[in-house]
C-alpha cells in the first residue's frame, strides 16, 4: 500500500503532542494557518465520537510561494496538513502529508525542489517532536 503520511508516535498525551508539534512546526518555519477540532465539529455536525484529534494547516510562505509560480493549482493542497491524534491517554501520533505525494499530483518537474524542502523540514519536525516527547 502506497504511503502520503509522515509519522511520529508519541509518548505524551494529546495536548502535550499538539503544543510539542506547533512548536516543532515555528522552528522549522511553519505558521499555522487554519485548525480544525475534528473531535468536536464530528461531534456537532453527526453526534458521532471519535478520538481527540486536531488538523493543523501549516505553512511556510515561502515554499507556498515558491510552489505556486510554479503551478498555481498547486494551492488545492495548501497549506500542509498535520495531525495529531491521541491513541490512548499517553500515547499521540502525529502525521504530515508528505510532499512526495504532491509530486504525484502535479505533473510539474519543477516543484521536486519545493517538495523536496517541504519534507525535510516535516521530516525534522517529526524527529524534533519524537525526541522532544522522550525527554520530558
Amino acid at each position: 500500500m502506497a504511503t502520503f503520511t509522515l509519522s511520529a508516535t508519541l509518548n505524551q498525551p494529546y495536548g502535550e503532542a499538539v503544543e510539542l508539534t506547533r512548536r516543532a512546526l515555528a522552528e522549522q518555519g511553519f505558521g499555522i494557518l487554519t485548525e480544525i477540532d475534528l473531535q468536536a465539529t464530528m461531534k456537532a455536525k453527526l453526534d458521532a465520537d471519535v478520538a481527540p484529534q486536531v488538523i493543523l494547516g501549516a505553512c511556510r510562505p515561502a515554499l507556498a510561494y515558491e510552489a505556486l509560480t510554479v503551478d498555481p493549482s498547486i494551492a488545492a493542497v495548501l497549506p500542509c496538513n498535520v495531525v495529531v491524534r491521541a491513541l490512548d491517554d499517553t500515547t499521540s501520533l502525529v502525521e504530515a502529508f508528505d510532499p512526495d505525494a504532491m509530486m504525484g499530483l502535479a505533473d510539474n518537474e519543477a516543484l521536486g525542489a519545493v517538495a523536496t524542502d517541504a519534507k525535510q523540514r516535516l521530516t525534522a519536525a517529526l524527529a524534533a517532536i519524537t525526541t522532544d516527547s522522550q525527554e520530558i
